[in-house]
């Protein structure tokens, strides 16, 4: 609770009081001193506590809603959602963009079946329609929080799976080790917004908004070895894009 977080305010500064509120409770949420699923008292008596105005806690709440570490939910209140994951838009796997940044991903396998393509997969996988296709669908975690459902299709000629070593490694780890050396992908990124389903798995809200990313992955040949469609809660994950002229 917020009862441990002390501020020190520089009343004097330029630095406008509702920010450095904000930064300190960022600080507190990136360092884990306030950890996710965190309750916050509410801005009257944060307001009280720091001795500010209400407009100003108010500001400084709203500055960590934009930065997608808290969350107002009716009922609940103010909840600490912890640090989004930022990723860079290149050919890696998120299992590892998780590990590179300290995290700890946890994966539940939700189902896995040897399957006949249908013509969307097909065409992407460049495979005659019916050709069959490993389908999995994965439940990603980071620190315990429900991140990504990770929906995915390989050729059944490119590597076989079993639950256990897809719940312990992330699916490139497991298709680099079955000799596959990746050179590039396509990807499309969206938005989306929860179903039922999807809100129950992710631990969010019917009609909560989502990141969507469809991509195919090549091999060194030029040949398709997987093709995914996955989509993360957007109030913990974004995709870093570096523009070059």
């Amino acid at each position: 609770m917020t009862h441990d977080l002390e501020i020190t305010l520089d009343r004097s500064s330029p630095v406008p009081l509702y920010h450095q509120v904000a930064s300190a409770f960022e600080k507190a949420i990136r360092d884990g001193s306030l950890p996710a699923e965190t309750k916050l008292e509410n801005e009257i008596s944060l307001a009280k506590r720091y001795n500010l105005s209400r407009p100003t806690m108010r500001q400084a709440m709203d500055q960590l809603v934009q930065h997608g570490l808290v969350v107002r939910r009716r009922g609940v209140g103010t909840q600490v959602i912890g640090a989004p994951v930022r990723r860079n838009l290149k050919l890696s796997s998120l299992y590892n963009d998780l590990q590179d940044e300290g995290a700890t991903p946890q994966t539940t396998v939700l189902s896995l079946e040897l399957t006949h393509a249908e013509a969307e997969v097909a065409e992407k996988l460049n495979l005659a329609q019916g050709a069959e296709v490993h389908h999995m669908i994965r439940l990603r975690s980071v620190d315990g929080r429900p991140l990504a459902i990770m929906e995915n299709w390989v050729p059944r000629s490119i590597a076989s799976f079993d639950q256990a070593e897809l719940e312990s490694d992330g699916l490139y780890n497991l298709l680099r080790r079955a000799g596959i050396d990746f050179r590039m992908a396509h990807q499309t990124v969206g938005a989306d917004i929860a179903d039922a389903d999807q809100a129950t798995l992710l631990a969010t809200d019917v009609g909560a908004p989502l990141v969507m990313m469809d991509r195919t992955a090549l091999d060194s040949r030029g040949i398709a070895v997987e093709c995914g469609h996955h989509v993360y809660r957007a109030d913990m994950y974004s995709f870093d894009i570096t523009l070059v002229n």
